[in-house]
């Protein structure tokens, strides 16, 4: 015999058993641990990201040091996971020690202008920022460019569209990158090493490959995905 849906004494066992799993859980915190832990939740599951430092200090009444120690502990024993540095994203952990589905985003930036180096991206160069699936990004210290132009567009990387990045200083023949070029322009194109220059090539015929000596050219990420939204 099979049942459509599950009979309604093995559902409730199993909410049972969740039930059970997350108050042990909970239970191994201290009382000012959990505290804080209930804190995070409301306050991801309202605002949608995790608050600074200095909001939760002021909200709890304890000093920037003591939640930076909370937060500390509470992913030593499993309750949330830290994601990468370059943004204040904070993943609240189900029993099975993985992103809630609720929490499984990062907020990247949105970056206005690419300077040389792998910089701490200073804000005020943000364009503002994207909300990424962490199941889908695994990689840590995303950032990501706004495409300008069809150069890319046999890559499906097309004009408005925003190119989510890993910060690297060097590429594989094939890949596509953030280059910065001159010290000045940056530009998404595939990358080839050449004996004695380097090609940035377009995903677009209508655009001829770009070479330059390997002086001019400053590899700054790889793009590993590209965010669009249609147009209505």
């Amino acid at each position: 015999m099979r049942w459509s849906t599950p009979p309604s004494h093995y559902t409730e066992k199993r909410v049972t058993d969740q039930g059970e799993k997350e108050a042990t859980m909970l239970a191994q915190l201290t009382a000012r641990q959990q505290q804080l832990f209930e804190y995070l939740s409301a306050a991801i599951d309202r605002d949608g990201r995790a608050p600074s430092l200095r909001q939760a200090a002021a909200d709890l009444g304890i000093s920037h040091a003591a939640v930076a120690q909370g937060i500390r502990i509470l992913e030593e024993k499993g309750y949330l996971k830290r994601h990468g540095h370059y943004s204040r994203t904070i993943h609240l952990l189900n029993s099975a020690r993985q992103p809630a589905a609720l929490h499984r985003s990062c907020e990247v930036p949105i970056i206005g202008r690419v300077t040389a180096g792998l910089p701490m991206y200073a804000q005020q160069e943000w364009d503002g920022t994207v909300v990424l699936d962490t199941g889908l990004y695994k990689e840590p210290h995303l950032f990501a460019l706004r495409v300008k132009g069809d150069s890319m567009r046999d890559a499906a990387i097309l004009d408005g569209d925003i190119a989510i990045c890993t910060p690297r200083q060097f590429a594989h023949n094939g890949e596509i990158v953030v280059a910065l070029v001159h010290d000045e322009e940056a530009t998404v194109k595939r990358f080839f090493l050449r004996k004695k220059r380097v090609e940035l090539r377009p995903a677009n015929p209508a655009f001829k490959p770009m070479f330059y000596s390997f002086d001019d050219v400053l590899v700054q990420g790889k793009v590993v995905g590209v965010q669009r939204v249609m147009a209505s």
